[in-house]
């Protein structure tokens, strides 16, 4: 008998602590309480690092790549030189048309020291002429010895005009070899690609020494100011996604979060993914950054105020409707609620009063049901 008492008193004692320790704890759950004020309302989307234009810097004529030592991921000023390609014989053609052009300076400077020792003669014989050609009214000299004197100033004029025509000539031929000249200056400029922005270099295409062909690029630069985050969000929740909004940025590689602002909103929507693509500009560009690299996105489109708060940790889904669990008399009623927006912690409804306690489902204990009655701690 006695040791029967004595079994008894142990498997009671085995129960009890098994209660306490399974049973007990299964039924246990956290609770807590809604909050009341404002709260942002965020989209979010997927995005990637891009950019509004990308340059695509090349050389408009083929040759050998001289002096290119620009590296990836460096930072030019606009106008720093990026590289030269050999222009093979045009400086040796600038040379001689350079000389043609001082030759025929020095040609038209003889000439015109001829042209003022011609017009002095011409005037001398044109004064002489105009002498005798009194005398010959007078009869003083014969027609032929004026005829001679007359041919005399004839010739002297026409020195003077064959002069000119050839200081014309040359001064023609001079102005287009200095065209020429110009030309040939200008498009050895071109052998020398320099950069038209300020820019990181995400791009380096062919290296130095390379033979190139004409128009083939050599490089890509993206300005800065032209970074965006190219974000992909549904269409059925962009629609109050406004340029200028503020928006969050965080990129695959750090967990560091950025500034960012709305800078466009594309006209054309996606009709596979039925998503938009909404460009969001860092308001502080992280250096380095990466294109292509992917990122997550959220933008304030508005701020719902004096609203209902819902802890995420409490929202649930039963009878395949949206709610939570209220604590009644320590057993849970499910209350369906509309969530009118989220945040990280936090989404808004109105479907409640803000004097409920609200359970906290844990998945490592039973599953909650309409009127289960249950133990709470906080």
């Amino acid at each position: 008998m006695k040791r029967s008492l004595i079994t008894a008193a142990i498997v009671v004692a085995l129960g009890l602590g098994i209660y306490q320790k399974v049973y007990i704890p299964k039924h246990t759950f956290k609770t807590t309480q809604l909050q009341t004020g404002n709260m942002a309302v965020k989209v979010n989307g997927v995005g990637n690092v891009s950019s509004k234009d990308i340059y695509k810097i090349g050389s408009i004529y083929g040759g050998k790549v001289l002096s290119f030592t620009i590296n990836e991921g460096e930072f030019i000023k606009k106008g720093t030189t990026i590289a030269t390609v050999d222009s093979v014989d045009l400086k040796d053609k600038i040379d001689e048309l350079d000389a043609t052009i001082k030759k025929l300076d020095n040609d038209i400077k003889s000439l015109q020291i001829d042209k003022k020792s011609a017009i002095a003669t011409a005037a001398y014989q044109n004064e002489i002429l105009k002498k005798n050609n009194k005398l010959y009214i007078k009869g003083a000299i014969s027609q032929l010895d004026f005829e001679k004197f007359k041919t005399n100033s004839l010739t002297a004029q026409l020195k003077v005009e064959s002069l000119k025509a050839k200081i014309a000539s040359l001064s023609d031929q001079q102005s287009q070899v200095k065209a020429s000249l110009n030309g040939l200056k200008e498009r050895l400029k071109r052998y020398t690609i320099v950069s038209p922005i300020d820019g990181y270099v995400t791009k380096k295409i062919v290296s130095n020494y390379q033979i190139i062909m004409p128009n083939q690029v050599l490089l890509e630069i993206v300005n800065p100011h032209d970074v965006w985050i190219a974000t992909h969000i549904d269409t059925r929740i962009s629609g109050e996604v406004k340029v200028g909004d503020s928006a969050t940025i965080k990129l695959r590689s750090s967990d560091k979060l950025y500034k960012g602002i709305v800078a466009n909103i594309k006209p054309v929507n996606n009709s596979v993914t039925n998503e938009r693509e909404i460009d969001v500009k860092f308001v502080n560009l992280p250096i380095p950054f990466y294109l292509e690299e992917q990122a997550i996105v959220d933008i304030d489109i508005k701020t719902l105020r004096d609203i209902k708060k819902v802890p995420n940790s409490a929202l649930t889904i039963y009878d395949e409707k949206n709610g939570v669990w209220i604590l009644k008399d320590k057993k849970v009623v499910f209350k369906p609620i509309k969530i009118l927006a989220h945040s990280n912690k936090y989404s808004a409804t109105k479907d409640l009063t803000g004097n409920e306690t609200l359970v906290i489902p844990n998945p490592k204990n039973k599953a909650l049901a309409d009127g289960m009655k249950i133990y709470t701690k906080n």
